[in-house]
């Protein structure tokens, strides 16, 4: 199997733990977005990204110590998957949490129509903003 090859399978797992999450908001199905979209699917490719460091990691060039190593690092495929599938475990992990967190706080769930997409395309944006929703509705809350 290459790297291509895996990577073709690791995206739509990913987004089908996505759509757990989703289908478990809409149907208010905690199981659904606690345990299989925030447990399982995120520890499913902890395991693919766990297996690609242990076989791949000691053949990549660069390392973290400077920009230009990262981006050589990087330039081996199985480095850039083991990357890619970090992502995707943990903008998962994320996003299950931030929905878990906006349901039991009693904020609306309209807010994860914006926050979810957000931290499925840029984890740290949506993580942000997630907090930025908290505090405004404190404020609001307090008023």
């Amino acid at each position: 199997m290459t790297a291509d090859q895996l990577f073709q399978i690791v995206n739509p797992i990913a987004l089908l733990g996505w759509i757990v999450l989703a289908a478990g908001i809409v149907f208010k199905k905690p199981t659904w977005r606690d345990v299989i979209a925030g447990q399982v699917f995120p520890a499913g490719l902890a395991l693919v990204y766990t297996s690609l460091i242990v076989f791949f990691w000691a053949k990549a060039e660069g390392g973290f110590d400077s920009l230009a190593n990262v981006q050589k690092l990087f330039t081996y495929p199985w480095a850039a998957l083991a990357g890619w599938v970090h992502y995707l475990a943990f903008d998962l992990f994320v996003g299950a949490t931030i929905a878990r967190r906006i349901m039991d706080e009693g904020i609306s769930r309209l807010f994860l129509i914006v926050l979810l997409p957000l931290t499925f395309l840029f984890g740290p944006i949506g993580y942000f903003a997630f907090h930025l929703t908290r505090f405004g509705f404190r404020k609001v809350s307090a008023a």
